[in-house]
């Protein structure tokens, strides 16, 4: 099958930063599917592995990332229940595993959904990584109750990229908060109004901006950016007894101290965590992802793919990672195969 992946980690605009190659089709284990992608798309997970996991080394076989799929299943293992060949399905991977840059993929059932129904591959494509991490970040680390909740506020600092595209709606729509997003360029404040994002305040002067907008304290935080960078301002603008959540890491200790005197609570949150350690209740992602298609074919959420490229190729993933690292991103990129 054909493949493309990267021996050594180099800057996007090198000439082997990905490199087209064939190798051996996987063989499904006991709860895996054989998937033969139709559609992908590209996160900022990606660039940041293509970047850190194989520097100053070059790798033998090379490593193929990508998560985001969309395909139909080719052939399902001895123990698989949950889908059959023939279904369409949709699913963002296991960072664990050799990744979705690729013509064929195995995937463990419990982490894959249904497609959507009523939208085209790419248009799905672009869903499951976010709305998975969306979904977690607010229902299962925050526990957004949309009867005991509705109303509230959340602030999304990074509402246009992709995650921050679908939490709004999610935030909106599904738990019934009141939203403030975060944008500073005309096109990405428009992006998260067309989400739904009740207020657009701009993340460069964020303390005066919600205030401005009427907000003199939040009940959410979800930081879709950088932690380090707005955790004073998160700790200001969160009220007491309020959550805060993020899923970008920290590169210096977080001072938790501070949330002490109102206390706060603080959640990271990692898609791949139910992959990773195979979890217990692994299967809920199966479970949201089927949830969101559903919400997406009665129209209630709607796709957040902004770009699509045609062919994949290894010139393709070059464009779509370079516009990723420009950081000016809006919505979602997919590539159609």
């Amino acid at each position: 099958m054909k493949a493309i992946g990267f021996k050594t980690s180099l800057s996007i605009e090198e000439k082997d930063s990905f490199i087209e190659f064939e190798t051996t089709k996987p063989i499904p284990g006991a709860h895996d599917l054989l998937v033969k992608i139709d559609a992908i798309s590209v996160n900022p997970v990606d660039f940041k592995i293509r970047q850190s996991s194989a520097k100053d080394t070059v790798l033998e076989t090379p490593k193929i990332i990508g998560w985001d799929a969309v395909g139909i299943v080719q052939a399902v293992g001895e123990k698989v229940t949950l889908f059959e060949v023939g279904d369409l399905v949709y699913y963002a991977g296991d960072i664990t595993k050799q990744g979705s840059n690729a013509e064929f993929q195995i995937i463990d059932e419990r982490i894959v959904g249904r497609k959507p129904k009523t939208l085209s591959a790419e248009e799905s494509a672009v869903i499951p990584l976010t709305a998975l991490t969306a979904w977690e970040i607010l229902f299962d680390r925050i526990r957004v109750n949309a009867d005991k909740d509705k109303g509230k506020s959340i602030l999304i600092i990074g509402g246009a990229g992709g995650v921050g595209s679908i939490a709004i709606q999610l935030a909106k729509k599904i738990a019934g908060l009141t939203v403030i997003a975060t944008a500073s360029r005309p096109e990405t404040i428009d992006w998260c109004k067309q989400q739904g994002a009740d207020f657009v305040v701009n993340h460069k002067d964020l303390v005066k901006s919600v205030r401005e907008a009427g907000f003199e304290n939040v009940d959410f935080i979800l930081d879709f950016v950088d932690t380090n960078a707005y955790w004073d301002t998160m700790v200001e603008l969160i009220k007491p007894q309020g959550h805060i959540a993020s899923i970008t890491g920290s590169a210096e200790p977080l001072v938790l101290n501070k949330l002490k005197s109102k206390s706060v609570s603080f959640s990271w949150e990692l898609m791949y965590t139910r992959s990773m350690y195979q979890t217990e209740d692994m299967v809920e992602q199966h479970n949201i992802l089927n949830i969101v298609a559903d919400l997406l074919d009665d129209g209630i959420l709607k796709t957040t793919l902004k770009e699509t490229y045609h062919g994949l190729t290894a010139e393709n993933l070059k464009k779509a990672h370079q516009l990723l690292e420009s950081g000016k991103t809006i919505g979602k990129i997919a590539i159609k195969f």
